[in-house]
């Protein structure tokens, strides 16, 4: 979609970059930020699990035009998986559906792992996810315990770096393209180490050229009476997505 006629914009059309917290879904985030300032047209430019925390990027206004711009860039994640646990969601807000010793995995195993997940791949889409079957939610299936072919899709990853080997957790650093999904890669992790493993921990800390670093925390802005300062005008905004 074209942007938006810079001429014609208000002072609260653009990005606003929320450092979401754990809990939260991205839509409630978004439901909060319209109903605190009033403002009608307010999205979101590529959702977070709830579990997850970190860069959030609002679309207000004329904004919401941008969705597809703001998605289509590259992501970077820090994460923990924790090795030796299987849950039917991939992460911790799962019920657990396997458990094996993972004492004997080395710091230089999971290293490999990672590295074997570099460049272009097929990554399966979980069943607990948005995707859509039929107008219906993966995840909606799936609470009913049902489970669906699903198509493989093309992700690539650019970086997998190990940040911390403390067994069983293990913390790293995942750089990638849109629609990855980073309790995937933690999942397959584990399957090809043979112990399983599941995502215990998640933040978002770039999508593009956008930070965390320059994001305001949700208590903060709901504690403001506006927005004044915190939008980023998307005459603005735009040299940061191209």
């Amino acid at each position: 979609m074209a942007a938006p006629s810079l001429a014609s914009l208000g002072p609260n059309d653009g990005l606003l970059l929320v450092d979401k917290p754990s809990g939260p879904t991205s839509h409630d985030i978004v439901a909060q930020i319209r109903r605190h300032f009033r403002i009608p047209k307010v999205g979101h430019g590529g959702t977070l699990d709830p579990m997850a925390t970190g860069l959030l990027v609002i679309l207000l206004g004329k904004g919401t035009k941008i969705s597809e711009r703001v998605m289509g860039h590259d992501k970077t994640y820090e994460g923990t998986l924790r090795l030796g646990i299987e849950t039917d969601s991939q992460d911790a807000d799962g019920r657990v559906v396997a458990e094996k010793d993972a004492s004997a995995i080395a710091a230089g195993q999971v290293v490999a792992q990672m590295k074997a997940r570099l460049g272009d791949q097929m990554q399966m889409p979980p069943m607990v996810s948005a995707i859509k079957l039929n107008g219906v939610p993966l995840y909606k299936l799936a609470r009913k315990g049902e489970t669906v072919e699903r198509t493989p899709k093309l992700i690539h990853v650019y970086r997998f770096e190990l940040l911390e080997f403390a067994p069983p957790d293990v913390r790293f650093v995942v750089e990638c393209t849109k629609g990855t999904y980073v309790r995937t890669l933690a999942h397959d992790i584990g399957q090809s180490l043979g112990v399983g493993a599941h995502l215990v921990q998640l933040r978002r800390t770039k999508i593009g050229r956008l930070d965390v670093a320059n994001a305001s925390t949700l208590d903060d802005l709901l504690a403001r009476p506006s927005l004044g300062g915190k939008v980023i005008p998307l005459a603005a905004a735009l040299p940061l997505l191209t």
